[in-house]
C-alpha cells in the first residue's frame, strides 16, 4: 500500500541511518500528545473524538472506551464489530486495582467435535476454514461492554452509543488504511449472502474519501442502547442471526446467544527490572509475552544496542521458546486445568533460557512441562481526569470476520473458531460450548503500584512479540512513548500453533524498515531465515500517566489511520 510504504521509507536514511535532530532516535517520529483532564489513543480520528467527547460530558474512561470502539465497529469493520469479541484491562483508581474482563464467545453447543469432522471430511477440508459458518463462535463485544458500563459506567449507554449511531446515519469518509483493507476482504467475502447488500458501495469497497453509511448498524446499536444487552442475545437480533446461520449450514443459534456470559479475571504480571507488566491470562494469548519478558531479563541491554544482530537474535529464540508453550498450553481455562503460575515464572523461564542459543537460530524447539497468524483486530485505550485507564481490544479475527452477515443487522459475525485444533486430547481442541484460543491481548504496566503505561499492539501473533518490543523499547532502550511506537519492528512467524502446527525450521524472521542491514547479515549468518513481512507490524496506542503532575501522555503511531487527543 503506498502511503504505508512511504512511512516505512520515511523511517530509512541514507546510506546509513541517521539519527533524529530533535529525538536523538534513528527512526522518523513525533512528538507525544499531553494533556491534564483525559486522554484518547484509537486507531481512527472519528474513534478518538467520540472518546473525548464522552468524557467532556462527564463520563468515565470506560463510557469513553465503549462509544470509541462503538465508532471503530463502523469506521473501521475491516477490524473489529459487535460480531467479534473483546478484551480489557481497567484501572481503577478509586480501588487502586486491575480489572480484567474476558468478553470472548464460546463454540454452538449444538456442533460436537464428531460431527464437526464429519462436516469437514465431506467439505474435504483438513481443519476449520476462515470463512463461512464453520468457524462463527458467539459474538462477545457487546456483552462486555455492558459487563464494563455496570462496574465502571456513569453516562446511560444511550448517550455512550449516541455518537456511532448518528455518525452511521449521517455517513463519513472512509480513510486510507481502512479503504485498502476493506478491498481486499471485499474480494473474499462478497459470496456470502448478505455482505455485498450491507458491506459495499454497489458491490465495490468503498474508497478513500468515500461516503459510508451503515443504517442497519445504526437500527441495532440503537435497539442496544434502548433494551440493553438482551436485545442482542435474548431478542430479535438473536432469533435473526440464528435463522440466518442455520440458512448457511451453520450451527449457532440464539441459544447460543442467550447462553452467552462474560468473564471477570484476575490479570497476571511478572515483573521485568522493577516494573509489572501485565496481562490477561488464557484462553488469550498474553502470558506469551511475559514468558519473552522473563527469559530476556537476564541480559543485559544497557550493553546490548536497539536493532543490532545480538538484539534481534535474543528476542527471536526467546519468541521460539515462549510460542511451543502458546502452541500446547494456551487454551479455555473452563475445559483444562493450566499452569499459568508456572508458565509465567521467574523459575520456569531460568530452565527454559538454557535451550537460547546466543550463536544459533534454533529450527525446532519443544514445549516445556511446567508442572502437570494472521488477524486483524483494533486496540484502544483512554484515560479520565479521576485517573481511570482502560486498555481495550476487539476483534473479528480475520479481517472482516467470516463473511457471514445477517440481514438487516449491519455487521458480520467473527471467525474465531478457526483457531480450535482438531487432534483430539489437545487442550485447545474444539468442544461445544468452548472458547477458541485467542490472539488478541490489552496490556498494562504499573510501577510500585500505580498505573504507568496502557497499551497494546494489534495484528494476530505479532500482538506478544510487539508487547515485548513496546516494553523494551521503553524500559530498556529509553524511548519515549511515542518513539516507542514509531521503532522498527522485527516480527517472527512459523512458530508451532495451538491449532496443530508444528515449527520443523525455525520460521521466518522479518524486519521493519530502519534496521540496519549490518544487523540482516550478521542474522543470516546465525541462520536465521530472513522473510519479507509487508504491513504485518501491528498497530500501537499507548497513554502514560506522570503521577507527578498528573497529565496523560498519549501516542498513536503512523501505521494506521489513529490518532492520539486529550483535553
Amino acid at each position: 500500500m503506498r502511503r504505508t510504504l512511504c512511512l516505512l521509507l520515511a523511517c530509512t536514511a541514507l546510506p546509513a541511518i541517521a539519527a533524529d535532530r530533535i529525538t536523538g532516535q534513528p527512526f522518523a517520529t513525533r512528538s507525544e500528545v499531553i494533556a491534564l483532564h483525559g486522554m484518547a489513543a484509537t486507531s481512527h480520528p472519528l474513534a478518538t473524538n467520540a472518546a473525548l467527547d464522552t468524557l467532556k460530558a462527564g463520563g468515565s474512561a470506560v463510557d469513553a472506551a465503549i462509544a470509541a470502539n462503538a465508532m471503530l465497529g463502523l469506521v473501521e469493520p475491516t477490524g473489529n464489530g459487535i460480531g467479534g469479541d473483546l478484551f480489557a484491562i481497567v484501572w481503577d483508581a478509586k480501588t487502586q486495582k486491575l480489572y480484567g474482563l474476558n468478553a470472548s464467545g464460546r463454540s454452538p453447543q449444538s456442533l460436537t467435535l464428531e460431527k464437526l469432522k464429519s462436516v469437514l471430511a465431506e467439505q474435504k477440508l483438513e481443519r476449520l476454514p476462515p470463512h463461512g459458518p464453520l468457524p462463527v463462535s458467539v459474538p462477545g463485544a457487546v456483552d462486555g461492554w455492558f459487563e464494563l458500563h455496570r462496574k465502571f459506567g456513569k453516562l446511560p449507554m444511550k448517550t455512550v452509543l449516541a455518537p456511532a449511531i448518528n455518525t452511521a446515519r449521517e455517513g463519513h469518509p472512509v480513510s486510507e488504511v481502512v479503504a485498502y483493507y476493506w478491498g481486499r476482504c471485499v474480494a473474499r467475502l462478497s459470496k456470502f449472502p448478505g455482505f455485498t447488500e450491507q458491506m459495499t458501495l454497489g458491490g465495490q469497497a468503498p474508497k478513500k474519501g468515500e461516503i459510508w453509511k451503515n443504517p442497519n448498524l445504526a437500527n441495532t446499536l440503537e435497539a442496544i442502547a434502548k433494551d440493553g444487552g438482551d436485545a442482542f442475545y435474548k431478542g430479535a437480533i438473536a432469533r435473526t442471526v440464528g435463522d440466518y446461520m442455520k440458512a448457511q449450514g451453520g450451527y449457532l443459534s440464539a441459544a447460543d446467544f442467550a447462553a452467552h456470559t462474560s468473564e471477570w479475571v484476575q490479570p497476571v504480571f511478572t515483573n521485568y527490572r522493577g516494573y509489572d507488566v501485565w496481562e490477561l491470562p488464557p484462553n488469550s494469548q498474553g502470558i506469551a509475552a511475559l514468558q519473552m519478558l522473563n527469559l530476556l531479563e537476564p541480559y543485559d541491554f544497557s550493553k546490548i544496542a536497539f536493532g543490532s544482530a545480538e538484539h534481534l537474535h535474543l528476542v527471536t529464540e526467546t519468541k521460539k521458546i515462549a510460542f511451543e508453550d502458546r502452541a500446547r498450553y494456551y487454551a479455555d481455562p473452563a475445559f483444562n486445568a493450566l499452569p499459568v503460575a508456572q508458565l509465567i515464572s521467574k523459575a520456569y523461564a531460568a530452565e527454559r533460557g538454557k535451550l537460547l542459543d546466543p550463536a544459533k537460530a534454533a529450527k525446532r524447539i519443544d514445549a516445556g512441562n511446567p508442572a502437570l497468524k494472521q488477524g486483524d483486530t483494533i486496540y484502544l485505550t483512554t484515560a479520565d481526569a479521576a485517573g481511570n485507564m482502560v486498555s481495550l481490544i476487539q476483534s473479528n479475527y480475520r479481517g472482516m470476520g467470516s463473511g457471514m452477515t445477517p440481514p438487516g443487522l449491519g455487521f458480520i459475525l467473527q471467525d474465531r473458531g478457526e483457531m480450535f485444533s482438531l487432534e483430539a486430547g489437545h487442550m485447545n481442541v474444539y468442544a461445544p460450548g468452548k472458547r477458541p484460543f485467542q490472539t488478541i491481548i490489552p496490556a498494562f504496566i504499573t510501577k510500585d503500584g500505580k498505573p504507568w503505561v496502557s497499551f497494546g499492539v494489534m495484528g494476530g501473533d505479532m500482538q506478544p512479540q510487539g508487547h515485548v518490543q513496546i516494553v523494551q523499547n521503553l524500559i530498556d532502550f529509553g524511548m519515549n512513548l511515542q518513539e516507542a511506537g514509531d521503532a522498527p519492528r522485527w516480527y517472527h512467524t512459523g512458530s508451532s500453533e495451538p491449532t496443530g502446527e508444528q515449527m520443523t525450521d525455525g520460521g521466518s524472521l522479518s524486519l521493519e524498515t530502519g534496521f540496519p542491514y549490518e544487523s540482516v547479515r550478521a542474522l543470516m549468518g546465525k541462520g536465521h531465515q530472513m522473510g519479507w513481512e509487508f504491513g504485518g507490524y501491528g498497530g500501537y496506542q499507548a497513554i502514560q500517566r506522570d503521577l507527578k503532575t498528573g497529565a496523560y501522555y498519549g501516542a498513536s503511531e503512523s501505521r494506521k489511520d489513529g490518532m492520539a487527543a486529550g483535553y
